[in-house]
């Protein structure tokens, strides 16, 4: 994760963009389901950011589930302030997923792009509470077994574990309320 960090960083910085501001922030709302997360946000123009978001959890809620998450996002703020007020966003998510839910096991990956609306109020000049959602097109692939089942035989296709599933979804990709905290 540091590479991608570093990697969008350095590329911003190349492509001349100047940033006046950078926030760094975590997803409340995953961090009360034990799914931590930490998030950069980046500004590059009078109305622009640009944000990384990740999130990895282990046992969230208590179960033994899985959960590690990217999404990058390009937001537009309608103020005439960035990281303040209205605004509008498009994002991508990759994840990485084993859930464990009414007898069932859903293993496996997604992608997807989406579109996020959201409100920030500043709190004080470096402190803001980001209220946002987000709703967009996932493509999915997983294995998918009952929690009984012997997944490493059952499945098996020329010896090779095999996904049982895929598709895609138009579903919330975020959503949440996040606490900013402004570095110049």
């Amino acid at each position: 994760m540091r590479r991608l960090l570093l990697t969008i960083l350095l590329t911003t910085a190349a492509l001349g963009i100047r940033a006046q501001l950078l926030a760094v922030s975590t997803e409340l709302t995953s961090d009360v389901m034990l799914a931590p997360s930490l998030g950069l946000e980046l500004v590059t123009a009078n109305h622009s950011t640009l944000s990384l978001n990740a999130v990895y959890g282990e046992r969230i809620l208590g179960k033994n589930n899985r959960v590690v998450a990217l999404q990058p996002e390009y937001r537009y703020y309608f103020s005439g302030r960035t990281i303040s007020k209205w605004f509008v966003g498009v994002g991508a998510i990759g994840t990485s997923y084993e859930i464990h839910t009414r007898g069932k096991v859903y293993d496996g990956y997604a992608a997807g792009v989406g579109l996020t609306f959201g409100y920030v109020w500043n709190l004080t000049k470096r402190l803001s509470l980001d209220f946002h959602s987000g709703f967009g097109g996932v493509f999915y692939k997983r294995k998918e077994y009952f929690e009984q089942d012997n997944y490493d035989t059952d499945y098996l296709e020329d010896g090779y574990q095999r996904t049982n599933a895929k598709g895609y979804y138009l579903m919330p990709t975020r959503i949440g309320i996040s606490i900013s905290y402004i570095i110049k």
